[in-house]
């Protein structure tokens, strides 16, 4: 029987890569955009997809820290969790791709090795336990993938 830290790191890869029962994962989310397209903004008060992409992960990066017992980064109204695309090239946009991909799979395999008797320990930083810090990773990416859906709809429409 798997442990439920095992299914945790498979419901987070279902987000990113695996076949979700909601829908298309973020990688499928994201195949066919450029970095022009990422950078659009067709819903004008909304994040753009890249912007969306950096933010999913940053706490990505965050939860992997937690799990190495480095304390969650305050929360400061969006400056530091929105990051925003430094450029515009096409390399930068598929570096960023690469680096959302892999850190969600550090992620996967960082939770796969943390163990059940530990998801209800404090996250540093916080008065949350692991338990819920995994779980809203997911659902946060989740949540991100749907407005990164939308905006790639928004886009085709143009």
């Amino acid at each position: 029987m798997n442990s439920e830290c095992q299914r945790i790191a498979e419901q987070l890869r279902r987000a990113f890569t695996g076949q979700a029962w909601y829908g298309p994962p973020i990688v499928d989310l994201l195949g066919g955009i450029g970095p022009n397209e990422a950078c659009a903004r067709p819903i004008a008060a909304a994040h753009n997809i890249w912007e969306l992409m950096l933010h999913i992960d940053f706490w990505l990066h965050a939860a992997i820290q937690a799990t190495e017992g480095v304390a969650m980064p305050k929360l400061d109204g969006g400056r530091t969790d929105w990051p925003a695309p430094v450029t515009a090239e096409a390399l930068a946009w598929f570096d960023a791709q690469d680096r959302l991909f892999d850190n969600a799979e550090k992620l996967a395999q960082a939770i796969e090795r943390f163990g059940d008797a530990r998801l209800q320990e404090a996250v540093p930083g916080r008065d949350y336990v692991f338990y819920r810090l995994f779980h809203g990773v997911a659902q946060h990416s989740i949540y991100h993938g749907g407005q990164i859906a939308v905006l790639k709809k928004a886009l085709s429409g143009r």
